[in-house]
C-alpha cells in the first residue's frame, strides 16, 4: 500500500471512528456476538471442490443489486465525462481500423512480391506508419481514459464519504469499521483499476471482432466458417467459467471486508486482548477469516485463470486449422493466394484475441461489480431523517429543556424509555443517575436527535425539538464524554474543532480556562504537538482537558457531560472539576453522573431504573424521600 493509499485509509478510519461518537449505546453491541459467521455455501458446480467456500451472512433486508443496475449506476458517473468518452471511442475506432489495416497491407506485400511487382519499400513505409500511428492513438486513448476513470472514482469516493456522514448513529453501531473502510478504499480502488482499462478493451474488442468478421467474409467465406468453428467452444467455456466466478468474486470481496473489520477491532482492542490473555483466541479467529479469503480467493482466481488457458488452446487450434485448410485450398484452388492464407492466419489470431480480452475483462468487470455493489449498498442505506417541513434554525437559545411523556425503543417491540417527563431551566445542572442500561445515554441521544422519540415530545425553549433543524440544534450543544475522541493532528487543531473559525488566541484562551494551557506548554512543540488518532501519547486526564477546551471554544448553551474522573489521579481530577465548573457556568448541563460529589452539586437529579424516571428533584429533596436514591446514597454505592 503506497503512502497515498495509507493516508486515505487512515482518514476514512478516523472519520468512521468519530461517527460512532459521541455516545456508545447502552444497548449491547452486536459486533462481538459469539456466532459462527462462516456459513458454507454449495460447492462450486462442476469443479468438485474438496472444501467449501465461506460466505458472509447476507442481510435479509436487501438482496444483492443486479449486475445491470450496478452498471447503469456506474454509467451515470461516467456520463459526467461524456464528451471525453466520445473522443475516446473515436480514438478506439481509429485504432481498430489501423489494426485491421495492418494485416491487409502484409497480404498485399506478400502477393505483390510473389507476383514480382514493384513497390515493396513504399508498402513497408505505409506498414511502419500504421504501427507508429497505432501506438500514438493507443497512448492517447489510454491517457484520456485514465483521466476519465480517476475523475469518476473521485466523484464516487466523495459521494460515499458524504453518505457516511448522512447516515444515522444507529447504522454505525451495528457495523464493523474495517468493513466500511474496505468499501471506501479496497472496493473503490478495484473499480478504479477496472475503469482504467476495461472500457477501452471491451469497446475495442467488440469493434475489432466485428471488423475482422466482415473482412474475413469478403476474402474467403469458407476459411471464415472454419475460423468460426471454435466460437461455440469459446462461448460455452466462458459461460461455464463466468457463472462461477461472479459468485466467487462477490464472496471474496465480502470476506476481505470482514477481515479488515476484524483486524481493525483487534488492533483497537489490544489492551483488552492482552488484559484477558486472549491473544491465542484472536489469532485463531484471524486464521479462520484468513482461511475464508484464501479459499474464496483461490477459487475465484483459479477458475477465472482457466479462461486464458482455454482461449490460448482454442487460438492455437484455430490457427492450425486455418493454415492447414488454407494450404489445401491453395493446392486445389489457385484463387486462394498465399497472402490470403497469411491474412487469415493473422486474423484468426486477432479473432481469438478480442474474445480472450473480452473474457478476461469480463472477470475483471465481475470483480469490480462486486465492489461497486458493496459501495452502492451503503449509498442506498436510509440517511438520517430529513428535517421536518417547516423546521428552522434555532438561532440564539436560553437553554430551557422539557421532556414530556417521552417513550423510545431501539427495537419496536421493546421500550428503552417509558413515559419520561421532567423540566430543566436555563443554567441548571441535571444529573442523570441510575445503573447501566437505565436509559441515561438514551436520554442524551434523544436530546441530540441522534434518535427520534417513539412518542411524546422534547421542547427547547418551549419549541418542539422537531421544529428545529438538527444542525442548528447541535451547534448549540457541547459534549465532553467519558472517553474523549481526539483526531490525528495538532492540539491546536483538536481544540479548534469546536469552532473552526476560532483564531489561535481564542484557542489558547479556551485552553487556559480549561486548565490545559500549562501542560500543553510543557510539551516539546506546545500547541503544535502532533497527536495520533485517539490522542495516544498523552494521558487520559490531558485528553479530557483538551475536550473541555474544545467544548468551551464552541460556546454552547446546552452541555452534555459524561463524567470521566474515576480513573484519573487526584491532582488531575481537581483540575478537570475546576475546568468543568468554568464550562458549566451559565449553561444548561446534562451530566451522566457516576460520583456522589458530582450528584450532590447538581440542581436537579433524575433517578432512572429500567427505562423509567423513578425519582426527580434536588439532593436534599430526594434524601427526604423513601426511595432508590436515598438507599443508594446511604449504601455509598457508586453509580455506574
Amino acid at each position: 500500500m503506497d503512502s497515498t493509499a495509507r493516508k486515505r485509509y487512515s482518514l476514512v478510519r478516523t472519520c468512521l471512528q468519530s461517527l460512532k461518537k459521541p455516545f456508545e449505546l447502552e444497548k449491547p453491541s452486536e459486533l462481538f456476538a459469539n456466532e459462527d459467521v462462516y456459513q458454507n455455501i454449495e460447492k462450486a458446480k462442476g469443479f468438485g471442490l474438496g472444501s467449501k467456500v465461506n460466505e458472509a451472512p447476507r442481510s435479509s433486508a436487501k438482496s444483492p443489486l443486479q449486475m445491470k443496475s450496478v452498471l447503469i449506476r456506474l454509467w451515470h458517473y461516467l456520463f459526467f465525462h461524456r464528451a471525453k468518452l466520445i473522443t475516446v471511442v473515436f480514438l478506439i475506432i481509429i485504432a481498430v481500423c489501423l489494426s485491421l489495416l495492418a494485416p491487409y497491407i502484409v497480404k498485399q506485400i506478400i502477393d505483390h512480391q510473389l507476383a514480382g511487382q514493384p513497390g515493396l519499400v513504399k508498402m513497408l513505409i505505409i506498414l511502419g506508419s500504421i504501427y507508429v500511428l497505432q501506438a500514438i492513438v493507443a497512448f492517447t486513448q489510454n491517457s484520456w481514459m485514465i483521466k476519465i476513470a480517476q475523475d469518476t472514482v473521485y466523484r464516487l469516493r466523495n459521494d460515499l464519504f458524504s453518505q457516511f456522514h448522512r447516515l444515522p448513529i444507529r447504522f454505525f453501531t451495528k457495523r464493523q469499521q474495517g468493513d466500511l473502510m474496505s468499501r471506501a478504499t479496497n472496493d473503490i480502488d478495484n473499480i478504479s483499476s477496472t475503469l482504467n482499462s476495461t472500457f477501452i478493451q471491451i469497446t475495442s474488442s467488440v469493434l475489432l471482432l466485428s471488423g475482422i468478421i466482415v473482412i474475413m467474409l469478403i476474402n474467403s467465406p469458407l476459411l471464415t466458417l472454419l475460423t468460426f468453428s471454435v466460437v461455440p467452444l469459446m462461448l460455452l467455456g466462458m459461460r461455464w467459467i463466468t457463472s462461477h466466478t461472479s459468485k466467487l468474486f462477490r464472496i471474496q470481496q465480502r470476506n476481505i471486508g470482514r477481515l479488515n473489520g476484524f483486524v481493525e477491532e483487534t488492533l483497537s482492542g489490544q489492551k483488552v486482548i492482552k488484559a484477558f490473555s486472549q491473544e491465542q483466541h484472536v489469532v485463531s479467529e484471524f486464521a479462520k477469516n484468513n482461511k475464508s479469503i484464501r479459499i474464496s480467493g483461490y477459487w475465484a482466481q483459479a477458475i477465472s485463470g482457466f479462461i486464458p488457458k482455454l482461449m490460448n488452446g482454442l487460438n492455437a487450434f484455430s490457427f492450425a486449422l486455418v493454415v492447414g485448410a488454407g494450404a489445401l485450398l491453395y493446392l486445389w484452388n489457385e484463387s486462394v493466394s498465399i497472402g490470403t492464407i497469411v491474412l487469415f492466419a493473422e486474423y484468426a489470431r486477432q479473432f481469438t484475441r478480442p474474445l480472450n480480452d473480452l473474457a478476461n475483462q469480463w472477470n475483471t468487470l465481475l470483480s469490480a461489480i462486486a465492489g461497486a455493489e458493496r459501495v452502492f449498498k451503503i449509498m442506498d442505506e436510509p440517511v438520517e431523517n430529513i428535517d421536518e417541513t417547516g423546521a428552522a434554525d434555532i438561532g440564539h437559545i436560553n437553554g430551557d429543556v422539557r421532556f414530556e411523556h417521552v417513550n423510545f425503543g431501539y427495537e419496536q417491540s421493546q421500550l428503552t424509555l417509558s413515559d419520561i417527563s421532567f423540566n430543566v431551566k436555563m443554567g441548571e445542572t441535571i444529573a442523570l443517575v441510575g445503573p447501566t442500561g437505565a436509559g441515561k445515554t438514551t436520554i442524551i441521544s434523544l436530546l441530540s436527535r441522534f434518535y427520534e422519540v417513539s412518542s411524546g415530545m422534547i421542547y427547547i425553549d418551549e419549541r418542539p425539538i422537531n421544529s428545529i433543524t438538527r444542525e442548528s440544534l447541535r451547534s448549540q450543544m457541547g459534549f465532553v464524554l467519558q472517553d474523549p475522541y481526539l483526531f490525528a493532528g495538532t492540539i491546536m487543531d483538536n481544540i479548534r474543532y469546536g469552532n473552526i473559525a476560532a483564531n489561535d488566541d481564542q484557542v489558547v484562551e479556551a485552553a487556559k480556562q480549561a486548565n490545559a494551557h500549562n501542560f500543553i506548554m510543557r510539551l516539546k512543540d506546545g500547541y503544535q504537538t502532533e497527536l495520533s488518532v485517539g490522542g495516544n501519547g498523552i494521558s487520559q486526564g490531558q485528553k479530557q482537558l483538551i475536550a473541555i477546551a474544545r467544548a468551551l471554544i464552541a460556546n454552547p448553551k446546552i452541555l452534555v457531560l459524561d463524567e470521566a474522573t474515576s480513573s484519573i489521579d487526584t491532582v488531575t481530577e481537581i483540575k478537570i472539576q475546576d475546568a468543568l465548573q468554568t464550562l458549566m457556568k451559565g449553561r444548561t448541563s446534562f451530566v451522566i453522573a457516576h460520583r456522589l460529589n458530582t450528584i450532590q452539586q447538581a440542581d436537579k437529579i433524575a433517578v432512572l431504573a429500567q427505562g423509567k424516571l423513578v425519582q426527580f428533584g434536588s439532593h436534599p429533596q430526594l434524601m427526604q424521600e423513601e426511595g432508590l436514591y436515598r438507599s443508594l446514597v446511604e449504601g455509598q454505592i457508586v453509580f455506574e
